[in-house]
């Protein structure tokens, strides 16, 4: 395996992208009955995998191949690498940017059935949302061909399972089947699951025309959702819960669908199994949690038992199994020494503890920026997180707790909250910026694409120390202390993509109950989440990637740099099957009689903008009037570390992670 320093250089970046392509599938003809199952943990990090938590799949990975440098697509979100998953490209090829996207204009309804205000900030995992920004972008969500399609063309049966939006996003224009957690499709799959006594998603009947389908009587709610325990406060989620995931009963019943039903009644040639844990409960409870460690035990269980019906099935010689993950995980939380991290006593926030919890980490940008005197906006109301946004050293709250004793600010006489509302009006003001809030990064639009306002926002972001690194639109040229979107493959031709798009700061080395891995975030759907992901950390950005099969080489650990947009450009090629657009390559040091590692050249790269900005003034958490200032810190700059992966004169990208420099 050869490999060189590339000067650290912006220019040199934009040659190294300029060489983006995809390979042809260079595999035999496969077995004409081979079938590949994509089982995606989601946000599972490669750490969380031991012999004690996920047995089966710890064997997995030493019989198989364990792809040790896997990256997942940047930012570092759910439905970015759905997309990814289901094209083998980077966001700028599908133009596509969940989770959360701003596209005003769009209208229908959600899975429930009810309208949505298209003009604020939409969270997209939702098969019905995904449906009406397919409507709105006249039946390209994705802008290049899926595997899916191409499997489809090709006569394979499929069916995507799983995680609601994330699964459905692999088979949007729905040519096969599919079990989420809101609805069944097609038509002809719900019926026949209710035939066999199989209860469906208690809002499948709004996914068709009214009188269509109407649920048995004793049909109940299998995919609701237990809740997360909380503090006293009735907001905060608490750390100290052991009760399990609240969400594994559901993920089972889904489950036990596709393998006691679905794998041997309809024979499915291309699989993917989305399961929201470990995420879900890592959001709640945090990383490392006992209830997280109990969400990777329920999944393990999951494969144990997909492994155990293949093999009753006889099929386990002719199937390929790849469990990946979305993205890592990281615990929010702000700088422990200006937010210590604080015990758990009696359902309350006791005194500061290094063994304790966070109590911060959580920042609504919209109303940093409105302080500032921007015209900004969010989507979202009232925000009540008492503890989350911040208790300093001193015990005191960044934010007070107030109350809306008229309903006029929450819309709710007697509310609690921390921070007012920022719904995005119908008409929008001049030089407005709308802000997607979606965790570890948030997305800045600017609807006029006013220049002045652009750069403004800029100069404010980089002076706020939860900030990390920034990337613009290149049509607003050269903005100091940023890097141009389609450095990182996040800019699109069609202008879908955000204007600005910043990534939270982060500490990979930082720790809360043993486990490294903090970052701030935005704060999302105003939850009191424990655990985040999403920014441009190496925790969020190296995932997990393991398959086992018979096209796979067995107990070999891949050390080459591989992507999330690898997987469906290796599964295609496995298929017999093109992604000619793809900007992933077939992962073919992995497969038998595929080329040696020794083959690939490996170029590192280490990328800063052009200038640093200097002579500001950086702004703690601990104050959103920007008063509480860091010391000696008056310079913003940050360093972007890639490699560039060569074979037979093609070369891809890989982003390993962006971190702020400030001195």
């Amino acid at each position: 395996m050869k490999s060189r320093w590339l000067p650290a250089t912006c220019g040199a970046l934009a040659a190294i992208a300029a060489f983006f392509g995809s390979i042809p599938s260079t595999l035999a003809q496969t077995p004409e009955q081979r079938r590949v199952i994509i089982f995606v943990w989601d946000g599972l990090r490669p750490d969380s995998v031991t012999p004690q938590d996920t047995p089966n799949l710890f064997a997995m990975k030493e019989a198989g191949v364990e792809f040790t440098d896997n990256h997942s697509t940047y930012p570092t979100f759910t439905m970015m690498n759905a997309a990814s998953f289901a094209t083998g490209s980077f966001g700028g090829t599908t133009g596509y940017f969940g989770n959360t996207l701003w596209s005003p204009g769009a209208s229908g309804n959600d899975s429930t059935g009810k309208p949505f205000d298209f003009q604020q900030p939409v969270f997209t995992e939702d098969y019905a949302i995904l449906n009406d920004l397919t409507a709105f972008l006249k039946g390209d969500l994705l802008m290049v061909e899926t595997l899916f399609e191409e499997a489809q063309k090709a006569g394979l049966a499929t069916v995507t399972i799983g995680k609601t939006g994330a699964a459905f996003i692999q088979d949007y224009k729905r040519g096969g089947m599919m079990l989420d957690e809101r609805t069944v499709l097609p038509l002809s799959l719900a019926k026949e699951l209710q035939q066999a006594g199989i209860p469906l998603p208690e809002t499948t009947p709004f996914a068709f025309a009214p009188g269509e389908i109407t649920l048995a009587p004793k049909n109940g709610s299998p995919t609701k959702f237990g809740q997360p325990k909380r503090l006293k406060d009735g907001v905060t989620f608490d750390p100290t819960d052991t009760a399990g995931s609240p969400y594994k009963a559901v993920l089972q019943y889904m489950f036990d669908t596709y393998v006691n039903y679905i794998l041997p009644k309809k024979q499915p040639r291309l699989s993917v199994v989305w399961i929201r844990d470990p995420d879900t409960t890592q959001h709640a409870c945090g990383v490392g949690s006992a209830n997280a460690r109990d969400a990777l035990k329920s999944t393990d269980g999951m494969l144990g038992q997909l492994r155990a019906k293949l093999r009753e099935l006889n099929q386990a010689e002719s199937t390929d199994i790849i469990v990946v993950s979305d993205h890592g995980h990281s615990n929010v939380s702000g700088s422990q020494a200006l937010f210590p991290l604080r015990a758990v006593r009696d359902g309350e926030i006791g005194a500061a503890d290094p063994s304790g919890y966070s109590v911060s980490g959580l920042l609504r940008l919209a109303d940093l920026m409105q302080r500032a005197g921007f015209t900004v906006f969010d989507g979202s109301g009232c925000a009540y997180l008492p503890v989350s946004l911040g208790i300093k050293s001193d015990g005191t709250p960044v934010y007070p707790t107030m109350t809306d004793a008229d309903g006029k600010m929450c819309g709710k006489e007697g509310q609690k909250y921390n921070i007012g509302s920022f719904k995005v009006p119908e008409k929008l003001p001049p030089k407005s910026i709308v802000i997607a809030v979606n965790g570890g990064s948030d997305y800045l639009y600017v609807p006029d694409r006013d220049s002045e306002t652009l750069h403004k926002a800029v100069a404010f972001l980089q002076t706020l120390g939860a900030m990390g690194s920034i990337f613009v639109d290149s049509r607003y040229g050269d903005v100091p202390g940023t890097m141009p979107m389609n450095l990182v493959k996040i800019e699109n031709t069609a202008g879908r993509n955000p204007d600005i798009m910043v990534s939270y700061d982060y500490d990979e080395n930082a720790t809360i109950g043993g486990v490294k891995g903090t970052e701030y975030s935005g704060s999302l759907l105003n939850n009191p989440y424990r655990g985040m992901h999403g920014s441009f950390s190496p925790i969020d950005v190296h995932n997990t990637l393991i398959a086992l099969g018979p096209d796979f080489r067995e107990g070999v650990k891949d050390e080459l740099p591989t992507g999330n947009v690898d997987v469906a450009p290796t599964v295609a090629s496995i298929l017999g099957l093109s992604l000619p657009r793809a900007d992933g390559r077939p992962l073919l040091e992995a497969l038998r009689n595929g080329p040696s590692s020794r083959d690939f050249e490996i170029v590192t790269g280490a990328f800063r903008p052009k200038q640093a900005v200097t002579g500001i003034a950086v702004k703690r958490p601990t104050d959103p009037n920007g008063n509480d200032i860091e010391p000696g810190q008056t310079m913003y700059s940050f360093q972007l570390d890639t490699k560039a992966l060569s074979y037979k004169g093609k070369t891809y990208m890989y982003f390993d992670k962006a971190k702020v420099i400030r001195q």
